[in-house]
C-alpha cells in the first residue's frame, strides 16, 4: 500500500477549516470540545470558553491558514507536475 501524502494534507486540511468554521458558529461549544489533556490546555479552554470573540477571532484565523495551506499546497503538486508539451507550436494559427 503506497501512502498518498497529499491526500493526507487534504483532509487534515478540511478538518482544520471545518474545526474553524465550527469554532465561529459556536464558540463556547467548540471550546468545550477540546477540554480534555493537560491542565494548562484545560485552563486555555476554559479561558476561551469565556471568551467568545477571541474564540471566534482565533476560529477564523484557522480558517484563513486552512485554506492558504490547500492553496500552497496545490501549488507545489502543480509546479511538481509536468506540463503537457504542444506538437508543432511553431505553426502561425491566424
Amino acid at each position: 500500500m503506497q501512502f498518498d501524502f497529499s491526500r493526507w494534507k487534504h483532509f487534515t486540511a478540511m478538518a482544520i477549516i471545518g474545526d474553524g468554521v465550527m469554532g465561529m458558529l459556536h464558540p463556547r461549544r467548540g471550546a468545550q470540545a477540546w477540554h480534555y489533556g493537560p491542565q494548562p490546555w484545560q485552563n486555555l479552554m476554559q479561558s476561551l470558553e469565556e471568551h467568545p470573540n477571541l474564540t471566534r477571532i482565533i476560529s477564523a484565523a484557522q480558517v484563513v491558514g486552512g485554506v492558504l495551506w490547500v492553496l500552497h499546497s496545490s501549488k507545489e503538486a502543480d509546479a511538481s507536475s509536468t506540463p503537457a508539451k504542444l506538437e508543432d507550436s511553431s505553426r502561425n494559427l491566424a
